[in-house]
């Protein structure tokens, strides 16, 4: 049955990625994603009002621990592939086997969990990179009582503003708990969906105005990868909603009440992206009824005209093949003008009748 699920997806492009997990027991940490060749390297930011420091490291041997009670832990882990450090690394930090699986499993759905020790965050980095070629990575978040995980597959994220405001000390950020520091990394993710949102909007908008004005044989094409795309989206934003409806009104000692309203702010934007992303799915589908519907104008258009032609040349015809017939007694055949009167009257008929369909409005 595996062989046979991987024929069909190698033939329809996309592989099977999940048969390595069947069989396996629960917890297993096994990485799904293409990402595999990403190097493991640990980012261990700490940070309280009054000092700041940033260190990196490639070895979770080298983990350096959590100094002094005062202040937050930022450690951001990069490269989900080396399962094996990840799994050490994490169980550095107490976290259950199931949540390890999770972390890199890249087709987890967004999600949020939660447990004494710990709250679960599983949701998606979607950014657009340097050719304007959308990218959806996966990102996991572990919120403790004084430290935030952060795991990702690749180097390049959307995190480059919080960092920017924790060296410089810029706003309320060094002065928060980790719940603070948990909002900060949610909301720079969830103001990317604006970025790609706009970038989606201007395509759709451009490939609107292509199917009116110009619409070609390979339109078609166009459209079902945008919608395709836009299904993709909805796919991984819309269940950051009601992830963050379930931080706002989860009672759990981590999530401080000073804190909640600032969730309350990505609920907000998450309610624009949602409104925006169905309005585009709407119209990505529409697309392709306008351009059938357009596709079918203009083949009417040129049925038309063909008709027109054809009903004019069916009685020239009818008259040049009266006058073909091989008859050797036919009263016009001596007549002198015969041939410029049937010529005229042919030339009559076809102005007749474009005056006629003219004010039938068929020209």
């Amino acid at each position: 049955m595996i062989k046979k699920r991987n024929a069909i997806n190698k033939v329809i492009g996309r592989p099977f990625k999940r048969h390595s997990k069947i069989g396996q027991a629960p917890g297993t940490v096994i990485y799904l994603g293409k990402r595999k060749d990403e190097k493991f390297e640990v980012t261990f930011t700490h940070f309280s009002p009054e000092e700041y420091t940033e260190i990196s490291m490639e070895r979770p041997e080298a983990f350096v621990p959590a100094p002094g009670n005062n202040g937050v832990n930022w450690f951001n882990i990069k490269g989900l592939s080396n399962t094996q450090e990840v799994d050490a690394f994490g169980r550095s930090f107490g976290l259950i086997p199931l949540t390890l699986e999770d972390i890199v499993n890249t087709d987890q759905r967004p999600k949020l969990d939660y447990f004494d020790d710990y709250l679960f965050v599983v949701l998606k980095m979607i950014y657009l990179d340097d050719t304007n070629n959308i990218n959806v990575e996966h990102v996991a978040l572990v919120l403790l009582r004084k430290s935030v995980l952060l795991f990702q597959e690749v180097e390049k994220d959307v995190f480059e503003g919080v960092r920017e405001r924790l060296r410089g000390s810029f706003g309320r950020i060094r002065s928060r708990l980790a719940d603070y520091l948990l909002f900060a990394l949610l909301d720079a993710i969830v103001d990317q969906y604006f970025i790609v949102m706009e970038h989606v909007g201007n395509r759709v908008e451009a490939l609107e105005e292509k199917v009116y004005n110009h619409p070609k044989s390979d339109t078609v094409y166009e459209i079902q990868a945008l919608k395709k795309e836009v299904l993709e989206l909805r796919k991984n934003i819309r269940p950051v909603k009601e992830l963050i409806n379930q931080l706002i009104n989860l009672d759990h000692p981590l999530i401080s009440e000073d804190t909640r309203p600032f969730y309350r702010d990505i609920l907000d934007h998450c309610n624009e992206i949602q409104d925006t992303i169905d309005l585009y799915r709407e119209m990505s589908m529409s697309l392709m009824e306008i351009y059938m519907s357009n596709m079918s104008n203009k083949m009417n258009e040129v049925m038309k005209v063909l008709t027109i032609m054809a009903s004019i040349f069916i009685p020239l015809t009818f008259i040049a093949g009266i006058y073909g017939m091989n008859f050797r007694y036919m009263p016009e055949l001596e007549y002198t003008y015969g041939y410029p009167i049937v010529i005229g009257v042919m030339v009559l008929m076809v102005i007749l009748m474009l005056i006629y369909f003219r004010k039938k409005n068929w020209l």
